[in-house]
């Protein structure tokens, strides 16, 4: 009898060892979640300017003749009055040496056209002389005379041009590289700057705004309770480096027509520079709130997905469960977007990231905090 059962138990315990278990369900997703933020929103618009000193004056000779010293150190500080060249002097000394002579002579001369014009006047008066001879020696009193303030004035331009040889620092402040070394030769004219010094104490910022934003920030500070009107006053730059610099500037003032040629209005802001960090001919980023937003919504960018030109969200509802939502955007506002239509203050979001996530998924959630701008932070 055992012969006989002893291959069936062993069949039936082969079948029921090789019978698959049943696979365990497979976990819910674990995704972020953040809650949808309402807070006040200033929008910024970014330009680029460029930066200017205080005050950027050029030095141009007013003389001609050949440089003979540099009296500055060049990138250094220099202070108003101090001398920056010398010109070759000797031949303006020349000339003043001429003039000096020239009114020596018409000095000398002019005492002796006085003195015969005094003579003759009494023995015109017995008529001793005749009354042209008279006449003619006045006029020679009278010539010399004229001739004195000419040789004066000549003598006079003689030592403005002599001083001009010493060429000045008109302001106090920074001057720049050389254009010019000792041996070239110089001349008056536009064209020929030696240098330009620039009192860095404060500097200026120019930029362009497009007449379009220019219209639509100009009707919103001209309303009576507009929140824009003293945001707008004040503005940042963001250098090079993409650091924002420490001091905010103030609008001084906005040109007076639209060019033509470019359709933009210029304007010009004053920044306090006490470190003189900034200066001349750096470009930056001017950023000026251009609008407020009171109570808006804001959401990650990261968390938009955008179909067929439709921008949806992943909104989590009851039992942990998402659906995908239409959402109308607004502008931009750092690393999020203001939404207008389809999400409320209480709605909580996913941040996706993967293409497992799909609608009426029932996932993990994982609350996350952020802030705009600073990315986010696990709770």
């Amino acid at each position: 009898m055992n012969r006989i059962y002893s291959p069936t138990i062993f069949l039936l315990f082969l079948l029921l060892s090789c019978k698959k278990e049943t696979p365990p369900a497979p976990k819910p997703l674990e995704i972020p979640i953040v809650q949808v933020l309402q807070q006040d929103v200033n929008l910024e618009s970014e330009f680029t300017g460029q930066t200017f000193g205080e005050s950027d004056i050029q030095i141009n000779p007013r003389v001609d003749g050949v440089i003979l010293s540099l009296n500055f150190k060049e990138g250094g500080l220099v202070k108003k009055g101090q001398l920056l060249y010398t010109i070759d002097p000797l031949p303006f000394q020349t000339k003043v040496n001429e003039a000096e002579g020239q009114l020596a002579e018409m000095q000398a001369r002019l005492a002796k056209t006085k003195s015969d014009y005094e003579m003759m006047v009494p023995l015109a008066k017995i008529n001793a002389i005749s009354q042209r001879e008279l006449i003619a020696a006045r006029s020679s009193y009278n010539a010399s005379q004229a001739s004195i303030k000419a040789a004066s004035a000549n003598l006079k331009n003689s030592k403005i041009e002599l001083g001009y040889s010493n060429i000045v620092s008109p302001i106090s402040g920074l001057i720049g590289i050389s254009k010019v070394r000792v041996g070239d030769y110089v001349r008056p004219g536009p064209a020929s700057v030696l240098n330009t010094v620039s009192d860095l104490g404060d500097v200026r910022v120019r930029f362009t705004v497009s007449e379009q934003e220019f219209l639509r920030i100009f009707r919103e500070i001209s309303k009576k309770d507009s929140n824009l009107k003293n945001a707008a006053k004040t503005i940042s730059i963001l250098l090079s480096d993409g650091s924002i610099y420490s001091e905010k500037g103030k609008i001084s003032f906005a040109d007076r027509q639209i060019d033509p040629a470019t359709g933009a209005v210029t304007f010009e802001a004053a920044f306090a520079n006490p470190q003189q960090l900034i200066r001349p001919g750096q470009y930056v980023k001017v950023i000026v709130t251009s609008d407020i937003r009171k109570n808006a919504l804001i959401i990650p960018q990261r968390s938009v997905i955008e179909m067929q030109g439709i921008t949806q969200v992943y909104v989590l509802g009851k039992d942990n469960k998402v659906e995908m939502k239409a959402i109308q955007l607004g502008p931009a506002f750092k690393d999020s977007y203001i939404v207008t239509d389809g999400l409320t203050a209480n709605d909580k979001i996913a941040l996706g990231g993967t293409s497992q996530l799909k609608s009426g998924n029932v996932i993990t959630p994982k609350i996350q905090e952020w802030t705009p701008g600073q990315g986010q932070a696990v709770k």
